[in-house]
């Protein structure tokens, strides 16, 4: 029998205060928006994501008569959307509950029932899709693998299959090319680049840098006729910018001069290129002059920079936030004049605390994290929370966060390190966790837990270690291999029992963590039982709370029940909340819910209630 689990307790209030109380939920309350997507004949025609409905979902917005319409209304919300060339459709992907497993729906930009994209595909992860007016490309993932299909004259085909990682990436501006992103040599966290001919779909063009260098293919030239595609590689030890010419077979490096990584999109007239440049946590942006090969700043603040995209008449439209400051949707014209472009109906978020840099010396090179501090907080030694970013390959940043605000709220420092296995810092940082992953981002979250200390910012007997996904990973391994410097884990969708987890997990992932893993739990049994969480289960002295999703594909449900089941064995206080929906939530009032059970789990523990 299934043990009952010590339910989380979710307060009504977390704070005794009525303004601090109203002021963190007014944050997850406060509608926002993405950056809007225009299609790419009838750019008057867009859409972006809000949460003004209290759960995220698709919105139309049409330039040209100033109307907004929502578009789907969904239980668990819908994040994945685009717009067809011309404007007259609305593709969004249809999954259940949270699960992320489903179809590609299309519906009339200008309302009307929605119906099946493709007929004659099938359900699945997505990995990828393109639309153009002739040639429609998807690709989807299940457990056997990857297939990519071409829809034409109301006719869907498959066009490529693989028991490896693949993904349609881009479509030229013609319709005659189509590139994918694929792992046939066995690696899908360095993936290589084909590119196919649309009439038959034979191959034109391979590209590969070879073991331990990925090649990410990102769009083609916006001008039909131009056949130059826009990749990632990282040749020098760090992801960089190349521009291939598929019909010349040449291609040219991008060197920018900029510390730190890139990505970019290209101008419409294809002279250009809009560059985002991440460096120690926050980004920036760029025009390259692909002529003069001139780099030009596009002026903004220290911060975040959330998304960016070019419009027809050269204006340039991205979201901006800081730690202190909410987000902004805003728009630079050619001649410099910056304004908010979209405003969400309601209140803004009220603002937060600054983030500082530490930079701490590790046994894998020097760490980057970000320090918050409570306003007004007193002197002496704080309650210090140790936020795990997800990924891992991701990082994190100086931008708003309303989740960082309530622990500041709370009376928590806040601490956020860039381990070894986060972007941003490099191919060699990014890779150094490869063959054993865990522990070795653990040793620098150790180093920096040791400078937080040591330099007079945390207590030491009043330190909590949170995170979700691979930070609620982290979050197990940590409670269990560092066991005496934390009073407290939260460790939301975790991976708990990784050889569970491989079980039942979505193939793609599979994939990654083979790659990362250096082979599946068969091949290296040793290296998955060193690294997962219930190995140490038996030496875990702080209290913990998990919280799950019924429906997650990428942490499953069963792999967290079997560490619980052990847990529950130990006389140690635990805390578990279910909850129906997939890896995480777009519903406000349950992130509202989640986030309260944390905060409240870890003020008792360290006697801050």
């Amino acid at each position: 029998m299934t043990t009952q689990h010590p339910p989380a307790n979710i307060p009504d209030r977390l704070f005794d205060d009525p303004e601090a109380e109203s002021r963190w939920r007014a944050r997850f309350h406060a509608p926002r928006v993405s950056v809007p997507d225009w299609s790419l004949d009838a750019p008057d025609r867009n859409i972006y994501v809000s949460n003004a409905s209290g759960v995220w979902e698709v919105y139309s917005w049409d330039r040209a008569t100033g109307e907004h319409r929502q578009v789907t209304d969904r239980p668990n919300g819908t994040l994945h959307a685009t717009t067809s060339p011309d404007g007259s459709a609305i593709w969004w992907f249809n999954d259940t509950d949270g699960d992320e497993f489903g179809t590609w729906m299309r519906q009339p930009f200008d309302g009307g029932p929605a119906e099946p994209a493709q007929p004659g595909d099938h359900a699945g992860y997505p990995a990828g899709l393109e639309i153009g007016h002739r040639v429609i490309a998807s690709g989807v993932s299940t457990d056997d693998g990857s297939e990519l299909f071409a829809t034409r004259d109301g006719q869907t085909t498959r066009f490529y299959a693989s028991d490896q990682d693949a993904g349609v990436a881009a479509l030229s501006r013609d319709e005659s090319l189509l590139a994918i992103s694929h792992a046939e040599h066995g690696d899908s966290r360095h993936p290589a680049v084909r590119v196919l001919d649309t009439t038959n779909f034979d191959a034109v063009a391979d590209k590969w840098d070879g073991e331990g260098k990925g090649l990410t293919p990102l769009e083609f030239s916006p001008v039909a006729g131009d056949q130059r595609l826009l990749v990632l590689h990282e040749r020098r030890g760090r992801e960089e910018l190349l521009v291939w010419d598929v019909a010349a077979g040449t291609e040219q490096e991008l060197d920018l001069g900029l510390p730190g990584e890139v990505v970019a999109t290209w101008y419409p007239s294809a002279d250009a290129l809009l560059v985002v440049h991440f460096h120690e946590a926050r980004s920036s942006l760029h025009r390259y002059d692909l002529t003069t090969g001139e780099l030009s700043a596009v002026d903004t603040p220290p911060g975040r920079i959330g998304g960016a995209g070019v419009r027809p008449d050269g204006t340039v439209e991205y979201s901006w936030s800081s730690a202190a400051e909410p987000a902004v949707i805003r728009a630079r014209a050619t001649d410099g004049t910056d304004t908010v472009l979209l405003t969400p109906p309601g209140d803004p978020a009220p603002g937060s605390a600054p983030v500082t840099d530490a930079f701490v010396e590790g046994a894998g090179g020097r760490i980057h994290a970000l320090v918050a501090r409570p306003r007004n907080a007193p002197d002496g030694p704080l309650p210090t929370v140790f936020t795990l970013h997800g990924g891992p390959h991701a990082a994190d940043e100086d931008r708003f966060s309303a989740y960082r605000a309530v622990w500041l709220d709370a009376g928590f420092a806040v601490v956020e390190v860039n381990y070894r296995g986060s972007t941003g810092y490099g191919s060699a940082w990014r890779d150094a966790i490869e063959g054993r992953p865990g522990l070795t981002e653990l040793e620098d979250v150790a180093a920096v837990y040791d400078w937080a200390v040591s330099s007079g910012l945390s207590d030491p007997a009043r330190m909590v270690v949170s995170g979700a996904s691979w930070g609620g990973y982290l979050t197990l391994l940590a409670v269990g291999t560092q066991p005496d410097r934390w009073a407290a884990g939260v460790a939301s969708v975790p991976v708990a029992d990784y050889v569970a987890a491989y079980e039942d997990e979505m193939e793609q992932l599979r994939q990654f963590d083979r790659a990362l893993f250096g082979g599946s739990p068969e091949d290296v049994p040793a290296v998955y039982q060193e690294c997962s969480p219930i190995t140490y289960v038996d030496a875990v002295k702080a209290p913990v709370l998990v919280l799950a999703g019924d429906n997650d594909p990428r942490c499953p449900i069963r792999q967290i029940e079997n560490y619980l089941e052990r847990l529950a064995k130990r006389d140690l206080p635990y805390e578990f909340y279910r909850y129906d929906a997939g890896h995480g939530s777009l519903v406000i009032a349950e992130t509202i819910k989640q986030t309260a059970a944390e905060v409240h789990f870890a003020m008792k523990a360290v006697g801050l209630r």
